[in-house]
């Protein structure tokens, strides 16, 4: 009997110490994120459903306040609308003042998904050419800024509709620009201005999904809308290559998406939002990590309801195991200048099979600053035929090639211009043959060639296999993600001699094998799904 309470008080004990633990490291975990929050902000989304099914009642709202404390969330967005249901405002208003008295950040957010008429495309989205529709858009809207002082439009508001009603309203004008001209009236008539008439203060962010290269098709004008918007922000969701429903998507995406963005909007440019949906652990924590390497002042873990079931659970434990790395990186990037190959896709241009070739090129360990313009005093620079758009593009590429640039083409841009030597020796020809996945299959020996031409003017050499990205931040940082299922050893020279160390590996529990020798670098044995950043 005495041993047996004695057994029983040991386990009481061992509990209490367990749960003592876990309550200080979500703690830390939350302190961290509030002192770090001005560097790296991270943030949650309740949708409209989760808002009724999980946010209407006290036990509710204190479990997610629980969850978003023990995953270092310190802002929070609240949407009112998802389609066509309309959360309660005494619901809205009760969980923006729980959440709002625990020293959360609090925003608003509107899903534009089935409103009115429904699109002869995607049933999804919505006939804006359609009154009704449009009548209730706006009245979304005005609801919305009733409530909050700060709402995140979710990547739907665009449209790929071909009714009656939309082929009479578009004439002779094609698509791409009906719709984009479609859904500027709509963003300034039916949300922009009746959401200020109902509350001044309203501040209202635009968020762009991570399809880049269709944009214009749907109705999405980034320079224009970006204008208009006191926000943008960016979706950098990208799956496991190989999942069914979600994959042949690459990791970099996340990367040159938000940083091409992030050059459009400037100032404006806020976070990037990522989720679950066909990711397992190493590929959900890769998506933090390239919107955290792009300079994102924030990112979203979209979204509560979904991260607490299925492959969420998991994904956030291995997130929150990575958010004080994440903090660093942030440090490490914010505010530095990138350096390396200039990689333009302008805005509205076309892929023309090349689409999101940009992505592919990135994971060949090709260290690219994405723009939307095309300039020529780049040091070095890889075009693909979106470049077209550009009408002084041949102009500008003549110009880089006579000054002793190296260039690097698609072979699909390479084709469609005229009065072009293949044989300039500054000239590099991609063989993409309309399909950059075909990029994943070049070898180390095939990829040597055109990074030791593409990065001689930055004074360096890189070897590595292929889906091993390189990213050259400010003057004095280098950082390599090993984006394999396997070790892999990679080496750099430079032009000069460095001394170099290593300061951040991701996961906490990867590792690698660093050495510096004047000017030669050697990382071996880089873990797989491992991020390493050095400083020189």
């Amino acid at each position: 009997m005495i041993k047996s309470r004695r057994l029983k008080c040991t386990v009481a004990a061992g509990l209490l110490v367990l749960l003592m633990a876990l309550k200080c490291q979500s703690q830390s975990l939350w302190n961290l994120a509030n002192e770090n929050k001005g560097l790296l902000k991270i943030s949650t989304l309740f949708t409209a459903q989760n808002v009724r099914d999980l946010l209407s009642t006290d036990e509710g709202i204190n479990k997610a306040i629980d969850w978003c404390k023990k995953t270092g969330v310190t802002h929070v967005f609240i949407e009112t609308y998802r389609d066509r249901y309309t959360a309660e405002r005494k619901v809205l208003e009760h969980a923006k003042s729980g959440f709002k008295a625990e020293g959360f950040e609090v925003s608003g957010c509107v899903t534009t998904t089935r409103i009115g008429k429904i699109s002869t495309g995607w049933k999804a989205i919505s006939c804006y050419t359609n009154k009704d529709t449009q009548n209730q858009l706006q009245e979304i809207f005005e609801y919305t800024a009733s409530i909050f002082d700060e709402i995140m439009i979710d990547d739907f508001l665009f449209t790929d509709c071909k009714c009656d009603e939309c082929i009479k309203a578009r004439g002779d004008k094609s698509w791409a620009d009906y719709r984009c001209e479609l859904m500027m009236r709509m963003s300034r008539e039916r949300i922009l201005d009746p959401a200020r008439a109902v509350n001044p203060d309203v501040k209202i962010i635009i968020k762009y999904p991570q399809w880049y290269d269709d944009f214009h098709n749907r109705g999405y004008e980034v320079l224009r809308e970006t204008a208009d918007y006191d926000k943008i922000w960016v979706g950098t969701e990208t799956r496991d290559y190989d999942n069914k429903r979600w994959g042949r998507k690459v990791q970099y995406e996340a990367y040159y998406i938000m940083r091409w963005l992030g050059e459009i909007g400037g100032s404006k440019t806020g976070g990037g939002w990522f989720d679950p949906y066909g990711t397992t652990e190493n590929t959900y924590v890769e998506q933090a990590r390239q919107t955290v390497l792009a300079d994102a002042r924030e990112m979203l873990l979209f979204c509560y309801g979904s991260l607490l079931r299925n492959t969420g659970p998991a994904n956030v434990e291995k997130l929150r195991r990575e958010i004080p790395g994440l903090f660093k990186l942030a440090g490490l990037v914010r505010n530095k200048a990138i350096k390396g190959i200039l990689a333009p896709k302008p805005p509205n241009s076309d892929a023309n099979g090349e689409q999101y070739v940009f992505d592919f090129v990135g994971m060949l360990g090709l260290p690219l600053v994405p723009a939307a313009k095309i300039r020529s005093d780049a040091k070095a620079a890889f075009f693909s035929v979106h470049a077209l758009k550009d009408p002084k593009f041949a102009d500008k590429l003549k110009k880089m090639l006579d000054a002793g640039k190296p260039v690097l083409l698609t072979d699909g841009l390479a084709k469609r211009l005229k009065n072009i030597s293949r044989d300039d020796e500054n000239l590099t020809i991609l063989k993409v043959s309309g399909n950059p996945h075909n990029l994943l299959k070049l070898t180390r020996k095939e990829l040597e060639p055109i990074r030791t031409k593409l990065l001689a003017p930055f004074g360096i050499r890189f070897d590595a296999p292929n889906k091993v990205a390189l990213y050259l931040i400010g003057d004095n940082c280098l950082i390599v993600e090993n984006f394999n299922d396997e070790p892999i050893d990679v080496s750099m020279e430079f032009s000069k001699p460095v001394k170099a160390r290593k300061t951040l590996v991701l996961p906490p529990e990867g590792n690698v094998e660093f050495s510096c020798d004047h000017r030669k670098l050697k990382f071996n044995r880089i873990t797989p799904r491992t991020l390493v950043a050095v400083e020189y």
